[in-house]
Formats: C-alpha cells, sequence, structure tokens
C-alpha cells in the first residue's frame, strides 16, 4: 500500500496530535527539557487556541497515561458533572424532553483546566507559567485560521449574528466568516490565563503550590465566579427556539475536583490495553476485543470481507451494551470485568451470523434485563441549529470533528494519551470577561429517568472521549487515539487491529482504508440511529464492497480518505515512533 508519510522513528521523543502546531508544541517542550506529561499539557491547551472549533477550556478531557516513575498505568479524569439544579424535573418544567445540543442548559462543570493540571502537578516537571506560555502566545499573538474554523463560523454567522452577538464579535470580524490562512486571534484568553499564571505566583510558592493554587483559581476564584454569572445571569437563544439562563454555578465549580482513577483493561493476547471505566464509552473498545478474541482474523485476512464483517457485528454488539448499561451510576466501576468475562463474550459472540443484524441487542448482566433508551422520534433526523447532530461527521459539509487528541512519548518511556473535547465555539455564547465560552457536554445525558446515563445532579456524562493505551507482552508500548465522537473506539480499533493482525506500522495503520458502523443510537442530539448502516472508503475495493453489500450490509460510499483522524506514538526498546493522521492535512507527528 502506498503511503503519505512515512513513520517517524527516533531515540529521544515523538509527539502526534490532531494539529500541527501541538505537536510541535509538545516537541518543543521535550527539547527543552521537560516530559511527556508537560509536553501533553502545553499542547493540550494549545489545542483549546488553535482548534478552537473542536475543543476549548470550557470543555474536559480525560487523559490515559503510563508513569515510569510510578511503574503504572492511570486515568486523569477531567470530565466536570452535572450542575446540582439540573434534574429531569427542571427540563420537564421548561417543556424540554432532550437537553439541547448547544446553549447554557447544556453546560457541565469544565474539567480540562482541572484534568491537565492535575497530572502537569502529579507527574509533570515544568511550571505552569512555561506550560501555558505556547497557548498565551498563540491567543495573544496570532494563529492561523485553519478551514474547518472557518466552515464552522460560517454555518452559525446567522444565528451569531441574530441571537449570540458576543460570539459574533469574537468570531465575525468585520461582519463576516474568517477565511482559510488569516490570522486569529483571542486576547481575552491570553489575558485569563496570564492573570492565573500571575496571582497562582502571588498566593503560593513552589511550582506544585502554584499548579494547586492555579486550579483553585479557576474552580473557586475569578473565572468560577465569572461562569456562574454568565451561566445564570444571562439568556440566550438555544436550539429549542426559546431563550433559556443555563443551571451552573459558581458552588457547581466549587464542589468539583479532577480525580486519578485505575484504567480498565483487557488481555488480547500480547497486548492489555488500558481505557477510562464505563463512566466513558472507554470500555467498548474493551468489549469489542473480548468478542473478537474468539474468532480467526488472521486466518481471514486484514480488511476482506469475512473480517470487516466480523469486526461491524461485533461493533454492534459492543455498542449495544454501551446503550443499556453505560454512565456514571453505581456499579460502573465493576462493569468493564463482566463486559469482558468469557462466558459472557462467548454468549454474545454467538449471536454474530453470517448477515448483517439490523437489531440492537444488549446483553443481560448479572440476571438484569437491559433497558434501552426511548428511541428518539420521527423527524429528528430534519432537526437544524447549533450543536444539533453529531459534530464529528456530518455528511456533505467540510466540517468534521468535535474534537482533538495528543499523544507524547518521552526519551524515558513515558506515554499519554489524551482527547480534549468540547467547548467548542459553537456550543454556548463567547463570554467576553474570559474568551471563551461553556461545553454542551450534558446533551449526553438521556432525560428518562431510571437508566445508568439518565441526568442526575452531580454525575458525569457518557461522554465519546476515548483515549487509549496499550501494553505489549507487559512492557508499555503504545498511546493513541482520535476525535469522533461514537466513530473513536471504531476508528481506534480498526487501527488497532491493523497493527496486531495486519502486521502494519502505525503509519500505515492509519493510512489504511477506514469503516465504521452507525447501527446505534447516536451519543449527540438527535440521537439518530441508522441500523445496518456501514460507512466506508472506497479504498477497500468494489469487490469488498460489494461482498459486504451481499451479506446485507447498507453500505455508504465516505469516499477514499474520510474516516478516522488517528495520531499515535509507541516505545519499542530505545526507539520512539511516532504517526499521524493525513486526511484533512492537519494532524502531524513530529521527533527525533
Amino acid at each position: 500500500m502506498h503511503q503519505n508519510r512515512p513513520l517517524l522513528s527516533g531515540s529521544f521523543g515523538m509527539a502526534g496530535s490532531t494539529h500541527w502546531l501541538a505537536s510541535a508544541t509538545a516537541m518543543s517542550v521535550l527539547e527543552r527539557g521537560g516530559n511527556a506529561f508537560d509536553a501533553a499539557a502545553a499542547g493540550g491547551f494549545v489545542l483549546q487556541v488553535v482548534e478552537p472549533h473542536l475543543n476549548g477550556p470550557g470543555g474536559e478531557v480525560p487523559i490515559v497515561l503510563w508513569s515510569e516513575r510510578d511503574q503504572q498505568v492511570k486515568v486523569v479524569c477531567g470530565q466536570g458533572v452535572a450542575p446540582a439544579a439540573a434534574t429531569i424535573e427542571v427540563f420537564q418544567q421548561l417543556g424540554i424532553d432532550e437537553i439541547p445540543g448547544a446553549g447554557l442548559l447544556a453546560a457541565t462543570v469544565p474539567g480540562a483546566f482541572g484534568g491537565w493540571l492535575l497530572m502537569l502537578e502529579r507527574w509533570g516537571t515544568w511550571s505552569l507559567r512555561d506550560v501555558l506560555s505556547y497557548a498565551i502566545g498563540y491567543a495573544g499573538n496570532g494563529y492561523p485560521a485553519i478551514p474547518g474554523i472557518c466552515s464552522t463560523v460560517e454555518g452559525v454567522a446567522e444565528i451569531f449574528g441574530a441571537d449570540w452577538p458576543t460570539s459574533a464579535a469574537q468570531w465575525l470580524p468585520g461582519g463576516r466568516a474568517p477565511m482559510p490562512g488569516s490570522q486569529l486571534r483571542i486576547p481575552a484568553l491570553a489575558d485569563t490565563y496570564q492573570r492565573i499564571v500571575e496571582e497562582a505566583e502571588q498566593k503560593a510558592a513552589g511550582r506544585e503550590g502554584r499548579i494547586a493554587a492555579a486550579r483553585a483559581i479557576w474552580y473557586d476564584g475569578f473565572v468560577a465566579e465569572a461562569l456562574g454569572r454568565f451561566s445564570t445571569g444571562t439568556s440566550w437563544r438555544d436550539p429549542t427556539g426559546e431563550v433559556h439562563s443555563g443551571l451552573l454555578t459558581a458552588d457547581d465549580m466549587s464542589g468539583w475536583q479532577p480525580t486519578v482513577e485505575e484504567p480498565a483493561t483487557y488481555d488480547y493476547g500480547r497486548y492489555t490495553v488500558c481505557k477510562t471505566q464505563a463512566w466513558g464509552q472507554g470500555p467498548v473498545f474493551l468489549a469489542q476485543l473480548a468478542l473478537l478474541a474468539g474468532f480467526d482474523l488472521d486466518g481471514m485476512g486484514h480488511l476482506s470481507a469475512d473480517y470487516l464483517h466480523t469486526v461491524v457485528e461485533c461493533s454492534k454488539l459492543a455498542f449495544a451494551d454501551r446503550e443499556a448499561w453505560y454512565g456514571d451510576a453505581p456499579g460502573v466501576e465493576d462493569l468493564h470485568h463482566k463486559l469482558v468475562d468469557e462466558d459472557y463474550a462467548a454468549s454474545r459472540r454467538a449471536l454474530v451470523g453470517d448477515t448483517a443484524s439490523f437489531e440492537l441487542r444488549p446483553g443481560v448482566i448479572d440476571g438484569r434485563t437491559p433497558v434501552l433508551p426511548r428511541p428518539v422520534g420521527p423527524g429528528a433526523e430534519r432537526a437544524t441549529g447549533p450543536g444539533l447532530g453529531d459534530p464529528t461527521v456530518r455528511t456533505g459539509e467540510v466540517r468534521r470533528g468535535d474534537t482533538c487528541h495528543i499523544d507524547v512519548v518521552d526519551r524515558d518511556g513515558n506515554l499519554v494519551s489524551a482527547t480534549p473535547s468540547g467547548g467548542w465555539l459553537d456550543s454556548s455564547p463567547h463570554i467576553p470577561e474570559l474568551g471563551f465560552c461553556l461545553g454542551s457536554r450534558a446533551q449526553m445525558f438521556w432525560l428518562q429517568p431510571g437508566l445508568p446515563s439518565s441526568l442526575r445532579p452531580g454525575t458525569r456524562p457518557r461522554t465519546t472521549l476515548t483515549p487509549s493505551l496499550a501494553l505489549r507482552d507487559g512492557e508499555p508500548w503504545m498511546a493513541f487515539g482520535t476525535p469522533g465522537g461514537d466513530q473513536q473506539d471504531q476508528w481506534s480499533l480498526a487501527f488497532f487491529l491493523a497493527v496486531v493482525h495486519g502486521g502494519l506500522d502505525l503509519q500505515a495503520a492509519i493510512e489504511a482504508p477506514c469503516y465504521h458502523s452507525d447501527h446505534f443510537p447516536s451519543s449527540f442530539a438527535p440521537r439518530v440511529a441508522r441500523p445496518g448502516v456501514v460507512a466506508v472508503e472506497d479504498r477497500l475495493g468494489a469487490a469488498t464492497i460489494e461482498a459486504l453489500r451481499r451479506r446485507g450490509h447498507e453500505i455508504e460510499d465516505a469516499g477514499s480518505w474520510a474516516l478516522g483522524r488517528m495520531s499515535a506514538v509507541a516505545r519499542e526498546g530505545t526507539v520512539r515512533l511516532g504517526a499521524a493522521n493525513p486526511r484533512g492535512v492537519q494532524g502531524y507527528a513530529c521527533g527525533r
């Protein structure tokens, strides 16, 4: 297979991300003596600036990391929770049966700042001033507008002009969307981060003390106060067509802290894959592997029709369990063990037939009958407006991606995989005082009572954000991931299987023809499911695609280079490897 880019190999360090400036930032930190955790944090804050349509300070970040010092894999949860006032009853009183995909009502506590700083404090070596200097520089001095920013702003320009004037003032200079390549600035965000640095240095001494002080300033100081005032003290039109204020308060901010957790894991042959717990969708990757472990993928041949059919059908079963069982609810900490239990996996595996299934079939766990959310009503697929539909892949539009990703490995062997998202520029009105907007992650809660993912105050929404880290023969090996909403754990799985079963190197596996199922309900409003639909890149070949059609799959041709925004780094002895997605000509890896 012809490759667009070479696999990068060196001995010092590697960084890969969805934007070249974030990758270059991370590599700059490594070159200046920082470790992988310093580099990932600096790159992560730059992503908030240079990909504002895909993430922002008002969003969240889950991180999976390997610490060479501690000899452990850990998960940092930078996912904020629903406000104390966010109850199903409140939305019922407003006449809302589905949390809107944009606007103040959908805001959760912004967890990204806390998540990045907790990782930096515990495992990093750099000061907060040095880490934030890159993001402050780009926000204050300017950065190039990539086409995705421009098409996003153009798509919501009318709404900004009519209903969200603060967003129009920031993102519609001269009354029109920016042109690709033009210089953008977010001076208020630069000022916010600069003020945090200066206040933290005044309040505390020492690296860790100042990082902790900065986190307190965000969640108990001027940032929390400004967010609370804006959320509850202003009102804006949202996709319901009505004008609403928000539910998030300064007390909600003060009551939340990021956490360090154990990963969910599964041993797949010589590999151990590490993910978040089932408050996110992370275990669905492991559940797919548990199902596939009973099939001879090597014998089928990588990307053959048999291979693709098997992977897709196992994905449908794993994601059906996600719909029924995942969420921030009691018992979720043990759920992944049950999903990958061999007896359970064998019973589920037996459901894979020779033809495509058009059913959503969750399994019975601990004798409990699964309960699926009520289906979306007729006409939902015609809903329009900011935040409606999965912002990750919008058919027929240039815009792809509501999320970013970054991976870093350093010369000591530390590994970081992080998937920051949320708080994108069209999620809610711009807050001039701070230079960013609140996120809309609460749209992933269901307003149907009794589900693990039902809305409950103080709980995390079941997000699609799912960074990955893998060990090989018990040794830390690879950090990888992608944006892509519900597709993340399908595109990442396709990549992983291409390495493990296809024998491809990291770059070749990223560039291999990709595919995913749209069979199950979307995690984003308006929750549309497309039973039996499989999106494929036509590079799979006409014969393979036709063989899938004969098996009953509804094939959607996504073009030649459309699916996935993977990046990956790895360590193999003293060698460091890096790779990134050429699709969209935006993600890059770098290293030496």
